[in-house]
């Protein structure tokens, strides 16, 4: 299937998409932050079985798109749940943890609007690996990153980052499987092996979280991400 790479209208309309899980310290929070950040959006949260207060707080808030999983599900099947749903030119991945700052979807997303790529990642190891990250996690990612460009010869530095921004036509011809945090990898995996290129733009006030401040992925979750970028490698 083939793609108008021209440039999109000025003020194209951005879907972005929180899965969420838990989340209530952080949630209000992420809302008005994103309702501040300077672009056109809607935004669709989907609640993945949440057992505290994050269904409540979503329930009285009447300018987002509130879908529910009753079932703890995993990321991957809330963003296709998402999808089914989403009308903008643009689809921006944003966890719901205050890592990533949604005052950068402007600079994410503007290779896109101008018509230079369909897929753009934000990096946090433009400038090396942030200091604050926990070990195992570093190392991960350091794997992730090589088994991507071994695999796909994909010239990425952050195969995971949670900003990732695309064409939303371009993302629903991909027929995602994925339930878990192998969304990751197997949009990476399924991006590359179509011969689309995965342009990178710098995030420059990514932060991370701890363990001990609830954060959910694992190492474990690294080996899997790479069984999957090897799986879709040789898989149609």
């Amino acid at each position: 299937m083939q793609y108008n790479h021209t440039a999109m209208a000025d003020t194209p309309l951005v879907s972005v998409i929180v899965p969420i899980y838990n989340e209530e310290s952080t949630l209000l929070e992420l809302l008005e932050r994103l309702r501040r950040a300077p672009f056109l959006k809607e935004i669709i949260v989907v609640d993945d079985g949440s057992t505290d207060k994050t269904p409540d707080i979503l329930a009285e808030q009447h300018d987002i798109i509130a879908l529910r999983h009753e079932r703890n599900r995993g990321k991957g099947a809330a963003i296709r749940t998402a999808l089914q749903h989403a009308a903008g030119d643009i689809v921006v991945i944003q966890d719901a943890d205050l890592e990533y700052d949604p005052n950068e979807i402007p600079n994410l997303i503007e290779p896109i609007v101008q018509g230079k790529a369909q897929v753009v990642y934000g990096s946090r190891f433009w400038r090396g690996l942030p200091k604050d990250m926990p070990l195992p996690n570093k190392i991960a990612n350091l794997l992730l990153v090589w088994a991507a460009r071994l695999l796909f010869r994909g010239r990425i530095t952050d195969e995971a980052t949670c900003y990732k921004a695309f064409r939303r036509e371009f993302l629903q011809s991909l027929n995602l499987k994925c339930e878990r945090f192998e969304f990751c990898p197997e949009v990476t995996a399924k991006t590359l092996k179509r011969g689309e290129p995965i342009l990178e733009v710098e995030l420059q006030n990514y932060r991370p979280r701890r363990k001990a401040e609830g954060k959910k992925i694992r190492w474990t979750d690294g080996l899997e991400a790479i069984w999957t970028l090897v799986k879709y490698r040789f898989r149609d």
